[in-house]
């Protein structure tokens, strides 16, 4: 499981990106689940590191999953219409 940061903002999307995505080289088996129950303080980029991190993923033929989904960030999916693409572990 891949842990996301208590805070994940602009300032902090390129190199979160980053560390999921050498931690998605070191994962074995089929699925990815992304633990982001400790994000408190976020905007939009957290929603586009998951949306990337998913992307990569995908494309290493693995399944995306999210546990721990802040009820914000699940709003704000929802809003932008994505909240399909996080699918909740």
């Amino acid at each position: 499981m891949l842990v996301l940061p208590k805070e994940l903002t602009q300032v902090h999307a390129t190199a979160c990106l980053r560390m999921l995505v050498q931690g998605l080289r070191a994962l074995p088996g089929p699925d990815v689940v992304v633990d982001a129950s400790a994000l408190s303080r976020f905007d939009s980029a957290a929603l586009a590191v998951l949306l990337e991190f998913r992307r990569e993923t995908l494309a290493a033929g693995k399944r995306f999953l999210v546990r721990g989904l802040p009820a914000r960030l699940g709003d704000l999916a929802t809003l932008y219409g994505v909240v399909e693409l996080l699918p909740s572990a």
